[in-house]
């Protein structure tokens, strides 16, 4: 029996997920970000609690199937872009129509009716919060970044990223690393 499940959206959450099946004596075959994969099919008793034990975590069980389709969305494309291997000429409606198997159009109205954004505008702002990572944690140079999240140049990146923070790339790493400490200087 497959579950989807809501707000799964990193290794740590997956590490959540699978403490709570085991408490509840769950055995999965596959969990991986919004999917999880049982062996046998739990009673409604065992559904119930697994669902608000999942609902304490920050999780929600999904039963309706628009809000599997967005959780797969969503989850498609969050990989997607923590991966850093997008290509330039990415295309997200055909991306999304071979992994989901339905007509683009069809998943994108859902996507805008549930969510309130569109599914572009949703990808853009996963690949800004991964620049904001990549400028913090990483040395990588602005145009790498660029290529890495499927820019066509690292201007675009820019004015996209400061429409939508306030900041330039720049000024962004500059703040964040004024913001550091140096491990020399950690107590």
């Amino acid at each position: 029996m497959k579950l989807v499940i809501k707000n799964m959206v990193c290794a740590r959450c997956i590490s959540a997920v699978k403490r709570i099946l085991e408490k509840h004596q769950l055995q999965a075959t596959r969990v991986q970000l919004g999917e999880v994969q049982l062996d046998d099919k739990p009673s409604p008793e065992q559904i119930d609690s697994l669902a608000r034990d999942l609902a304490e975590g920050g999780f929600e069980l999904l039963d309706d199937q628009n809000k599997k389709q967005i959780e797969k969305i969503k989850n498609l494309l969050i990989s997607k872009v923590q991966s850093a291997d997008i290509e330039e000429h990415f295309s997200l409606s055909s991306y999304l129509s071979e992994n989901i198997f339905r007509d683009y159009s069809i998943l994108s109205r859902m996507f805008s009716e549930v969510e309130g954004i569109t599914v572009e505008q949703f990808f853009i702002l996963q690949k800004i919060e991964k620049t904001k990572e990549l400028l913090v944690y990483s040395e990588l140079p602005l145009s790498q970044i660029a290529v890495d999240l499927g820019y066509s140049s690292t201007q675009y990146l820019s004015n996209q990223f400061k429409k939508l923070t306030g900041m330039t790339p720049t000024s962004f790493r500059n703040l964040a690393s004024l913001h550091r400490k140096s491990l020399d200087n950690l107590n």
